[in-house]
């Protein structure tokens, strides 16, 4: 196996794990825990009796661009996967690419948002699905950097392919 094959397997894994780890941080309840209970983007549970949360400016944005990265990331995981089965074909990634770093783009701005708004609250803890979200960031950017370093591997490649070369 080729270091362009072993970079889009790498971005494939890579966006597959951040595809699981998006899509578990948005769906779930546990962004942050207070005595009595534990809150997500969309509902708060006090004392096993959960309630959906009323709009708020920045939960909808954060759900919004967490909504958005996940869509992106699952898009790019199909994309992704096209160029990974299809070895004889000269696919090109830069449209994974693009989603994936703006899948990482919208996580950053949703976790800073979400953060900005709840880091000084007391008695206020983050919980694993508030976790799971900043750990999705850097798997998303590190799955753009394999799909843009073996884009440009066959770049380079069918760049040379015309010239005689002897070695």
């Amino acid at each position: 196996m080729g270091v362009k094959r072993s970079l889009q397997t790498g971005g494939s894994l890579l966006n597959l794990l951040t595809s699981v780890l998006t899509v578990l941080s948005t769906a779930t309840n546990y962004w942050i825990r207070h005595p009595g209970g534990h809150s997500g983007l969309w509902q708060e549970c006090a004392h096993g009796v959960c309630s959906n949360i009323p709009c708020q400016n920045t939960l909808a944005m954060t759900s919004a661009c967490m909504v958005l990265a996940a869509t992106f990331s699952i898009i790019s995981l199909g994309m992704g996967m096209r160029i990974w089965y299809q070895e004889g074909e000269s696919l090109r990634s830069q449209n994974t690419i693009v989603l994936l770093f703006l899948s990482g783009l919208l996580l950053m701005i949703a976790l800073a948002g979400y953060t900005a708004k709840n880091a000084w609250k007391k008695e206020v803890f983050f919980s694993w699905s508030y976790f799971f979200g900043w750990l999705a960031l850097p798997f998303s950017f590190l799955a753009g950097f394999c799909f843009l370093l073996a884009d440009m591997i066959m770049q380079s490649t069918e760049a040379i392919s015309g010239f005689p070369v002897c070695l």
